[in-house]
C-alpha cells in the first residue's frame, strides 16, 4: 500500500475493474446515485453486488451494520447512502441531518475497515464547502469559511466522512477515498412538489402546465444564479473511475465544469417538456447564491471528463418522469 498520499491506485494487486466477480456493496442502492451506480456496475459485468435497503439493513444501528460486514464480508464498499433534503428539511429537522447521516457513515467506514474491505469510497456533497468559497471552488476551500447555515448540520457530518476516510488512511494505510459530487439529475430523481430541487421541481411544473394547459408558469426569483449540473449516470462512471484510478487522500470534486443561469435552465427544461406557454420571473422571491461552480480540474487532470450535455440527460430524466412518476 502507498503512502498517505499516494495518488496512484492499483499499487496492492488487483485492480477495482479487475475484480468484476468480488463482492460490492453499494450503500444506499435505491436512491439517485446509488441506483445509477449500481445500473452502470451491472453494465460493466459486476456480477456480485451486495444490495440491502432500509428494511433489512438500518444503517443507523451499529449492531446490525457489524453483523452484516462480519457475514458479507465485501471486498468493495460504495457509500451513498445518506438522509438527504431540501433547506426546508434541514432547517426543520437539523438533529436528524447530523445525527443520521454521522451514524450511517461511521458505523460502515468503520465496519468495512475492521472486516477486510480493500477500498471504499465515500460519496459527500458540494454545501460541504464554506458559503462565500472563491469561485470556481477548489477541494483545498474545504474548512477555509463559515458554511451555508441552512445546511451546515448536513454540512459538518459530511466533512466529518472526509475526515473519518482521511485519519483511517493515516492511521491504518487503508484505502478509503471520498468523491464530492455537484449538484446532481437523472433517472430515480425525487419529484416531489414541494421538495424537490431546482431541476426536477422545473421539469414537474412545466410538464403540469402542460397537461393543463396553462398559458404560464411563475419561477421563483430573477433567473440570473449560476448553477451546475451533472447527470448521475456521469457521476457513476466517475465513481468506477476513481475506484479503480485514484488512491489519494484528498477528497476528489466530481463536477460538469459547466454551468447555466437558472434562466437558461428554465428555458432549456421548458423545450425539453413541449411547454408552450409563458416563462414569468418573480423577482420578490429570493435568488439564492449568485454563484455555485466546482472546481474539478483534480479529476480532469486523472483523465476523467463527463460525457453527457445537459440537454440530452434532460430529455433522458423526462422519458424517466413520464415513464415512472404518477401524473
Amino acid at each position: 500500500m502507498g503512502g498517505p498520499d499516494a495518488d496512484a491506485a492499483g499499487e496492492s494487486g488487483e485492480s477495482f475493474l479487475s475484480e468484476r466477480s468480488a463482492k460490492v456493496f453499494v450503500a444506499g442502492h435505491r436512491g439517485l446515485v446509488g441506483s445509477a451506480i449500481v445500473r452502470k456496475l451491472q453494465q460493466l459485468g459486476f456480477a456480485n453486488l451486495v444490495l440491502r435497503t432500509h428494511a433489512e439493513l438500518d444503517l443507523t444501528r451499529q449492531s446490525d451494520v457489524e453483523e452484516f460486514f462480519a457475514a458479507e464480508k465485501p471486498r468493495f464498499v460504495i457509500l451513498a447512502a445518506a438522509k438527504v433534503g431540501g433547506i426546508h428539511a434541514n432547517n426543520t429537522y437539523p438533529a436528524d441531518f447530523i445525527s443520521i447521516n454521522l451514524q450511517i457513515q461511521t458505523n460502515v467506514i468503520d465496519s468495512a475497515h475492521r472486516h477486510g474491505v480493500k477500498k471504499l469510497l465515500f460519496l459527500g456533497s458540494s454545501c460541504i464547502y464554506p458559503k462565500f468559497a472563491p469561485q470556481p471552488i477548489l477541494e483545498d476551500a474545504l474548512l477555509t469559511g463559515p458554511l451555508e447555515p441552512t445546511n451546515e448540520w448536513y454540512a459538518v457530518a459530511k466533512i466529518a466522512g472526509i475526515k473519518m476516510c482521511q485519519a483511517y488512511r493515516i492511521q491504518y494505510g487503508w484505502d478509503a477515498i471520498s468523491g464530492m459530487p455537484t449538484n446532481l439529475y437523472g433517472p430515480n430523481d425525487n419529484f416531489h412538489p414541494e421538495n424537490s430541487h431546482v431541476l426536477p421541481a422545473l421539469m414537474r411544473r412545466f410538464h403540469e402546465a402542460k397537461v393543463r394547459g396553462a398559458k404560464e408558469v411563475v419561477v421563483w426569483g430573477t433567473g440570473s444564479p449560476l448553477r451546475e449540473f451533472l447527470h448521475v449516470d456521469d457521476l457513476a462512471d466517475a465513481v468506477v473511475f476513481l475506484m479503480e484510478k485514484y488512491s489519494g487522500s484528498g477528497h476528489v470534486n466530481v463536477g460538469s465544469g459547466k454551468e447555466v443561469t437558472i434562466k437558461e435552465l428554465a428555458e432549456l427544461v421548458k423545450d425539453v417538456v413541449g411547454f408552450e406557454g409563458q416563462l414569468v420571473w418573480d423577482s420578490s422571491k429570493p435568488d439564492g447564491t449568485p454563484r455555485k461552480l466546482m472546481d474539478s480540474s483534480k479529476l480532469a487532470s486523472l483523465g476523467w471528463m463527463p460525457k453527457i450535455s445537459l440537454k440530452e440527460g434532460l430529455c433522458d430524466t423526462y422519458k424517466w418522469y413520464l415513464e415512472n412518476v404518477k401524473q
